[in-house]
């Protein structure tokens, strides 16, 4: 992380570099002209130094302007949108490092091409501006990028888990309980649980829950069922046996202070999915279902009930282990919620492996493809039947094509009443780009049975003409059309 000191040093030597190659000066004649070694001209290029005021005058006279222009953070019209990301709490924040940029490379390209790059960062914060993409959102994408970019299987998790299991002597078993959990925060780092205090004060009832460091004190929502206690229990052990210091404190993050926060969050995470589910276990529970002969949703329901975990932690742990133990790379997972009307549907989550995949999150107000098993099976919700008190849950599969392109998906959903508002319905799906390794492993790929559905991204993108789920018309394509038809009339004349 970047300090306001290494940002003026930054900002001083991008200058300085930009106004000495702007003047065709080397180094050695640099530093002819104001007595300083081509070392130090060096150093402070690359933000590890900066002059005195003796030497910022010289520096300042030697490329003909003024000391107030050398110190200031501001520069001319053409350099300003570098100065403002070099400010900006991107650079305070972003861990460059750990998707591999070099700052100091960074920079000198920054100073070769300075109108290109002035432009786009230009475009870039003007975009960022108008979408209203705030601090949060660029966060999680770079969370997901920094996912994608390791193929979302971080081995270094997987063996902490191991050791953390070997250091406190747990036997593997199956399906952790909530108590045994429990036991082993107060056992091994003196964590106390409060099921109360929460569910008190109306403003934070929606709140999961909240880890109070001071008196090691990990606070529960009332109600909870216990699936969600074993991974918030399995996520605080996460955070204790990695020692993880900057973290969020509450279950879902409501201010995202910088990306370690987030990505340390994510670690914990995957630590207690990781002990929920062990990673070999999940495969070969994987290889047997995938090789029946025809989708079963009861297999796949089966797994939720083995390893005592959510559908969306099952989803999620999926991501990690098609990648690493099946070698499927190109997938998808995404999360859905619907409207008490099931008229509209928001995406909350998404993740995308390998490319970006269809379908993606769109901010556009469009609606959503109806005909995704991810819609389909939240809509199914209302007509199951189920005994008093017990959540429905819905698996599902299908072929996905995507309309005018050579894609497929297979798609495998699971959809549930939201927790806190029943009448809402919740899906995750997670999607496999269909190609010849993968029907080696999923044998009911074949199966004539398994539904096979044309779908799009959203309605006003589709030219699907037949489609029973249409919800929206063809706005975008019929803009194109009418596009098209203007210039074709153009081209006439």
């Amino acid at each position: 992380m970047l300090n306001n000191e290494k940002i003026i040093r930054l900002i001083f030597g991008f200058k300085l570099r930009h106004l000495r190659q702007q003047k065709k000066l080397s180094y050695q004649e640099l530093a002819k002209r104001t007595g300083l070694s081509t070392s130090y001209l060096n150093d402070i290029e690359k933000g590890k130094r900066y002059p005195k005021p003796a030497k910022i005058t010289n520096l300042a006279n030697a490329l003909d302007v003024d000391y107030n222009y050398m110190v200031a953070t501001n520069a001319s019209k053409k350099l300003q949108p570098i100065i403002d990301l070099l400010s900006s709490k991107f650079f305070r924040l972003f861990p460059l490092e750990k998707f591999g940029i070099n700052l100091e490379k960074l920079l000198e390209l920054f100073t070769q091409t300075p109108d290109k790059v002035n432009a786009f960062i230009s475009t870039i914060f003007k975009i960022a501006r108008n979408y209203q993409v705030n601090e949060k959102q660029f966060y999680l994408e770079a969370l997901r990028s920094y996912q994608d970019m390791h193929n979302n299987h971080f081995p270094e998790l997987e063996a902490a888990v191991e050791n953390f299991k070997k250091e406190f002597s747990i036997k593997e078993r199956l399906s952790f309980t909530s108590a045994f959990l429990e036991e082993q925060l107060l056992e091994i780092y003196g964590i106390s649980i409060d099921y109360k205090e929460l569910s008190k004060n109306k403003a934070i009832q929606h709140i999961r829950s909240y880890y109070k460091p001071e008196t090691k004190v990990l606070f529960i929502q009332k109600g909870l069922s216990t699936v969600q206690q074993n991974f918030l229990f399995a996520r605080e052990l996460g955070f204790q046996y990695l020692d993880l210091k900057e973290r969020p404190y509450e279950t879902t993050i409501l201010k995202i202070d910088s990306f370690e926060q987030l990505l340390n969050n994510y670690k914990a995470s995957h630590f207690a999915a990781a002990l929920l589910m062990d990673g070999n276990s999940l495969a070969n529970d994987v290889r047997l279902l995938a090789r029946e002969n025809s989708w079963k949703p009861d297999l796949f329901l089966n797994l939720l009930k083995k390893y005592n975990v959510s559908a969306e932690t099952l989803m999620q742990r999926l991501t990690n282990i098609f990648p690493h133990h099946f070698g499927l790379e190109d997938l998808f997972f995404i999360r859905l919620t619907g409207n008490e009307h099931l008229q509209s549907f928001k995406m909350q989550k998404d993740l995308h492996l390998s490319q970006l995949h269809s379908p993606y999150n769109n901010e556009l107000d469009e609606h959503y493809c109806n005909r995704w098993v991810s819609i389909t099976g939240i809509k199914a919700l209302r007509f199951v039947k189920t005994k008093k008190r017990k959540t429905p849950i819905i698996a599902d599969a299908q072929i996905s094509k995507y309309w005018n392109t050579d894609k497929q998906y297979l798609c495998i959903s699971l959809a549930k009443p939201s927790f806190r508002y029943p009448n809402k319905g919740v899906s995750v799906t997670l999607g496999l780009l269909v190609n010849p390794h993968l029907k080696s492993i999923f044998h009911f790929l074949s199966d004539p049975k398994l539904k096979n559905r044309e779908v799009h991204t959203t309605c006003e993108r589709c030219g699907i003409s037949d489609c029973e789920a249409r919800v929206s018309p063809p706005i975008v394509l019929e803009q194109k059309a009418t596009q098209s038809t203007i210039l074709g009339a153009l081209e006439d004349l």
